[in-house]
């Protein structure tokens, strides 16, 4: 018969210690019965400081979104300051594009969206003002400044680090369906989903408001349009989206002042102007 291996029954040996000694471990650890457990105050003591560091991290997060909108409301105010054709446009886009993301957009909101709406012509503040308060036609030359407003404004905001996809509503907010727009002459799904959402509201705004050359006129009216350009101006399935949404909440917000409603003191004090 075989002698054993001195190293295999030093190994187990050595194994069967170790064992022991974690069961030992393990029965120490054991609290007395009735006796409080140490480990379980200790994870509701860990569970304890995660739930105050997630609530003082939400808290900053909100903080910082407040800062970053408020920047966006005083930026937006300063397009609405030269541009005297368009008092309370830029609100009133934002609130019938919010309102237009409730049908089409899934999950929460994305706030890169609301900062796109707002800031969607801050390129025209490298538009002259004799250009952009011109009460009769353009020329090709006054045309030619116009359209490179998306692009100015891109521009302008490339260095403000907190906007992403808001970009894509300033660089984008000009292009058609069909693929006649500017800058870039992007056709069809080439165009970012929220530029398109934007370009109906926008004309929703547009036809609805009072311009050197017509007066307003009333929401069906500007509903036609949108259908009569589906295909060729507009995402026929935006334009779909937007006769779903609710009439009184879209009248509700073209009822807002034709003047500025974006303040840029309670911008700056973070408030919802």
């Amino acid at each position: 018969m075989p002698s054993a291996n001195p190293i295999n029954s030093g190994s187990a040996r050595s194994r069967g210690s170790a064992i022991a000694a974690i069961r030992g471990l393990g029965r120490a650890a054991k609290p007395e019965p009735g006796a409080p457990d140490p480990g379980r105050a200790q994870l509701r003591a860990y569970a304890d400081d995660v739930r105050k560091s997630y609530v003082r991290e939400l808290r900053r997060s909100r903080e910082l979104e407040e800062t970053y909108l408020a920047t966006v409301k005083v930026l937006a105010a300063a397009v609405e300051a030269k541009d005297e054709y368009t008092g309370g446009h830029i609100q009133r886009v934002h609130d019938l594009g919010l309102l237009l993301a409730d049908v089409m957009l899934t999950g929460e909101r994305d706030p890169q969206f609301a900062y796109g709406l707002l800031l969607h012509d801050i390129g025209k503040l490298a538009v002259p003002d004799a250009v952009l308060n011109k009460p009769g036609p353009l020329d090709d030359e006054e045309w030619r400044q116009v359209r490179q407003h998306p692009t100015q404004g891109v521009r302008i905001l490339s260095g403000v680090p907190f906007l992403g996809g808001a970009l894509d509503v300033v660089r984008h907010h000009h292009e058609r369906w069909d693929g006649s727009g500017y800058p870039a002459g992007l056709r069809g799904e080439q165009i970012p989903l929220w530029a398109r959402m934007f370009a109906v509201v926008d004309t929703v705004d547009a036809v609805t408001s009072d311009r050197p050359y017509r007066e307003a006129r009333p929401l069906e009216a500007a509903i036609d349009e949108l259908r009569q350009a589906a295909g060729s101006q507009f995402d026929p399935a935006c334009v779909a989206a937007f006769e779903q949404l609710e009439r009184r909440a879209v009248k509700n917000v073209l009822q807002h002042p034709r003047v500025s409603v974006i303040d840029p003191a309670s911008a700056l004090a973070g408030r919802t102007a």
